[in-house]
């Protein structure tokens, strides 16, 4: 198949979306199909364009393999909303040229967010003769207005025109969980149409290893139960609960450290917040590069992965999941919902009730003292879990056969 991929995000950036277009690529690729990606000028979570891409309006290259177009972004750092929306249209626009640029396609797969590239894609699957697939990875506008940061009535009504828009004309939806494809049927389209694209892990690079005594060392982290959260810092995530339940820990057991890997806009509230708990089982230690991230989970007894307590979050499935139980490290998931029932239903963790300080430590505290045999039936299940239903050539596997435009011909 020919294969374009439309996207604002993409390495080296980092982040799930990102990661999501680039295994996807590599593995369709492998299997021998036409790959193009069309993306933005690197500026993520920075808002500042390298300075090998800055001055450019376009620039064609191939990245790791990967035939790539970039195209002019107006760059904004995270957290600014008008100034995102400024960027979110720059490239909804400028991305028309590299639709011109690419080659002839079969099918255009649009990332969503921005709700708004959906329009170039739709255009451009018409300029070109292909299927548009529209993959919605985040209920957009709908996730803005319940964190707050969407408040503009007559904003919200357009967008949400825009969005039923998208959804009607799009030949298939993509979703990335099961509450997104069950919102997407509910608002008409035919379940058919709909197919679910999760998150997953390059199950080769994330793998069980031993643990890296160095690192351990230098972390002065010595016989510590070690539970670790890895990823952005943001609102989303409720990490002062965390740090709550880390004071009540301290409390009662000197033998769990809780590590912080990653950076964000909530750092510096969260690191003001540890120092005015007076924690002593806290490290803050930075964001490293995703080759690095199956070394920090050497040392991790736990992955701690929490969302705030609301209710458009229980129908989330968090990126940071699947690498965690790829490497065999057992996951506390601090929400409700689907991910909350893959962590049950496989047990390979547990769940503690979301932004819930008691909660979570009694969970840590259960979890620090399980024995030896317990831990390795958590960890042993989490692999197995994620080589048979969320590794990347499983589920290319899967969404190639969804959208195989020749079988649409013959049975469509």
């Amino acid at each position: 198949m020919r294969i374009t991929f439309l996207c604002q995000h993409f390495p080296p950036e980092t982040g799930a979306p990102q990661i999501r277009i680039y295994e996807l690529s590599q593995e369709l690729i492998r299997n021998g199909h036409q790959v193009e990606v069309l993306t933005a000028f690197p500026h993520h979570p920075t808002g500042i364009i390298p300075e090998e891409y800055r001055g450019k309006f376009y620039q064609y290259e191939i990245y790791d393999g990967i035939p790539v177009h970039r195209s002019w972004i107006y760059p904004s750092e995270k957290g600014r909303f008008w100034k995102r929306l400024a960027s979110y249209f720059s490239f909804t626009f400028s991305s028309f040229y590299s639709i011109y640029k690419s080659k002839s396609t079969d099918v255009i797969i649009c990332n969503s967010p921005p709700l708004f590239l959906g329009i170039t894609a739709y255009i451009g699957a018409k300029l070109k003769g292909a299927k548009f697939v529209f993959n919605v990875a985040d209920l957009w506008p709908e996730s803005a207005v319940k964190l707050g940061i969407l408040k503009n009535k007559q904003f919200i009504k357009m967008a949400e025109i825009l969005e039923l828009f998208l959804y009607k004309k799009s030949w298939k939806i993509a979703a990335a969980t099961d509450g997104i494809a069950d919102y997407v049927t509910n608002l008409g389209k035919s379940s058919k149409d709909v197919f679910v694209l999760p998150n997953g892990v390059n199950t080769n690079q994330f793998c069980p290893l031993p643990k890296d005594e160095k690192l351990i060392l230098d972390l002065g982290l010595q016989g510590k139960k070690i539970f670790t959260y890895a990823g952005n810092m943001g609102y989303a995530q409720g990490l002062d609960s965390v740090l709550r339940a880390a004071k009540l820990v301290q409390e009662k057991n000197d033998n769990v450290h809780f590590l912080f890997v990653g950076n964000g806009p909530e750092k510096e509230g969260l690191l003001e917040l540890s120092e005015e708990l007076g924690l002593n089982n806290f490290t803050f230690y930075g964001s490293v590069p995703v080759a690095e991230m199956p070394r920090m989970f050497s040392i991790s007894d736990y992955s701690i992965v929490p969302l705030k307590d609301l209710e458009i979050f229980k129908g989330a499935r968090p990126s940071k999941i699947f690498p965690a139980l790829a490497t065999g490290t057992p996951v506390l998931y601090c929400g409700a919902g689907e991910s909350a029932d893959i962590i049950t239903e496989n047990n390979c963790g547990e769940v503690a009730i979301p932004e819930n300080e008691q909660s979570i430590a009694e969970k840590i505290f259960y979890l620090a003292n399980l024995d030896e045999s317990d831990y390795e039936t958590l960890s042993n299940n989490g692999r197995q879990l994620v080589l048979q239903e969320y590794s990347w050539s499983k589920i290319a596997a899967d969404m190639l056969n969804h959208i195989d435009t020749q079988k649409e011909r013959m049975f469509g």
